[in-house]
């Protein structure tokens, strides 16, 4: 499996060299950026669009904050001699007839389907689902976009699967049907962000690569913030009908990717597909403006420092080697033990909001609020932020924040501003995911970086499948096991970070061996430089 593609074969020669770095060849990279710039008209727009799949990703994310919330509720029967309905904060303790919803039983699923007396495992069965179909699609699709789908037809198709399971879920008839589409939701939803961030960025210069990869969270951002204003306008309506106003604009978007997306021309060049990528090159140059003195032809392509693969590849042949080659398992190692912790707090914040003594579609505004600056200044400082610094800073300030909430019993004070703490923990996981994503595009070469990417992301994922259950455990025993259980492992899992290297203004590789010998280079240049 590993010796079916030269790209991604094990190279056990250690002593020889490849001809391309003894000759000073143009990059696959530079040569890019010589056809079409680094930085133009068609690749804004490209990455506007691409990104914008983030927005639709982030409504089905949290959506259930909002459809499987528990409604408030009141007391029925005024003439109540123990005032035991007044002083319960348990309707299961209460006969059936001494209360009712404050809002219309269709309005969430625990109402509607009389799921407030099931046990929390129930409640939650449907958030968990999606996150465990987030995590089983992702390993089951997380290298097809490197290998026979490419970027732009993996975008298309999970966006598709999304919004049409989406569609389906507002139809459910009970909360196992209901959890069974959340779980197919969760299957398409897995590698969207992974798809846009990387054919988003794969066609700009490097110096822009950190800027256009932010784009996309602040989409995310902004259809994170969409959920709360969408749900207040309908909340005396249906929970179904959140899913019926995010389903169909993502529907409308897939057909837009389908026809006004390029596929990658680096990928397409890897492949070994020269004339596709060559015509998309020959696309986007008039738009920029750019222009070679070569025609864009096949023979001005035919010297590049990189490696095609031109025969089959397996489904896992990149995950393989990302498993054999030392270097490259002990990165995504590290880059996912970070990942699970910020993917608990991440998603684990949101959901556990509905136990603080605030309104949600308030509190909800103000998580999504907060992503908003996380972005900007990822958005604005990533040129000049060390990777390194930027996690371990960030994941330490979301686990001291985060553990801070839980002391809210200390003194009155404390709940009053728990809030406060549960913002700047989660403020702290943004910016901490935000650099962890970009981190990874740069440490993996082109051939694995969608692969290795996908699985960090299924990392956080991972995170967020325990979410669920934490989030529910808190809302019993004071937020210990959620807030508190959240810090801990966002903070000690950050430290993971020391162990990996600086790439801020590091060009990036195409192939595996090609990152292997700059390894070496800069370990001989350290050595000489160790010696004098």
């Amino acid at each position: 499996m590993g010796d079916s593609s030269p790209l991604l074969s094990e190279i056990n020669s250690a002593e020889s060299e490849p001809p391309l770095l003894h000759k000073h060849v143009p990059s696959l990279d530079s040569t890019i950026e010589r056809c079409i710039g680094d930085f133009g008209w068609a690749q804004f727009l490209q990455a506007i669009l691409v990104s914008f799949s983030w927005f639709f990703d982030a409504q089905q994310t949290f959506i259930t904050v909002f459809t499987d919330a528990e409604p408030t509720w009141h007391c029925t029967q005024l003439d109540d001699p123990n005032n035991s309905c007044h002083s319960a904060t348990n309707v299961c303790q209460l006969p059936q007839n001494s209360w009712a919803w404050d809002q219309p039983r269709h309005t969430s699923i625990i109402s509607e389907w009389a799921l407030q007396c099931s046990p929390s495992l129930v409640q939650g069965m449907p958030a968990s689902a999606f996150f465990m179909g987030c995590l089983i699609g992702g390993l089951a699709l997380a290298t097809l976009a490197d290998t026979s789908l490419g970027r732009k037809n993996m975008l298309f198709l999970t966006c598709l699967i999304m919004s049409l399971s989406t569609f389906l879920t507002a139809f459910s008839s009970n909360i196992w049907i209901y959890s069974i589409l959340r779980f197919i939701t969760g299957i398409g939803r897995a590698t969207i962000g992974t798809s846009a961030l990387v054919l988003s960025t794969e066609l700009v210069g490097r110096r822009w690569r950190g800027q256009v990869g932010v784009i996309g969270y602040f989409c995310f951002t902004l259809g994170f913030l969409s959920l709360p204003a969408i749900a207040y306008t309908q909340r005396a309506h249906s929970w179904r009908t959140l899913y019926f106003c995010t389903s169909i604009p993502t529907f409308l978007y897939c057909i837009m990717v389908h026809f006004l997306v390029r596929e990658s021309p680096r990928w397409l060049f890897v492949r070994g597909r020269k004339e596709e990528a060559i015509a998309t090159l020959k696309h986007i140059a008039p738009i920029n403006g750019t222009t070679t003195k070569t025609p864009l032809t096949s023979s001005f392509f035919s010297n590049l420092s990189f490696e095609q693969e031109t025969r089959n590849v397996d489904l896992y042949s990149a995950i393989e080697v990302l498993l054999k080659r030392r270097w490259a398992f002990r990165r995504l190692s590290a880059l996912m033990a970070m990942g699970f912790g910020i993917g608990m707090v991440y998603y684990g914040m949101p959901l556990a909001l509905g136990s603080l003594d605030f309104n949600l579609y308030l509190s909800v505004t103000l998580n999504g609020l907060s992503e908003l600056p996380a972005s900007l200044i990822t958005l604005v400082f990533i040129s000049k932020m060390n990777r390194k610094t930027s996690l371990l800073v960030s994941t330490s300030l979301s686990g001291v924040f985060s553990i801070m909430s839980v002391l809210k019993e200390i003194h009155p004070i404390w709940t009053t501003i728990q809030i406060v703490f549960e913002l700047v923990s989660f403020f702290s996981a943004c910016s901490a995911l935000n650099v962890l994503l970009i981190y990874t595009t740069e440490l993996f070469p082109t051939c694995v970086r969608n692969s290795a990417l996908s699985v960090v992301r299924q990392a956080v994922v991972l995170g967020g499948v325990f979410s669920p259950m934490l989030a529910a455990a808190g809302r019993v025993n004071g937020g210990f096991l959620s807030y508190g259980v959240f810090g801990v492992v966002v903070g000690v899992f950050g430290l993971f970070v020391v162990c990996l290297q600086e790439t801020r203004g590091r060009g990036i590789c195409d192939t595996m061996d090609e990152e292997e010998y700059k390894q070496r280079d800069r370990a001989t240049c350290n050595a000489v430089a160790g010696d004098v």
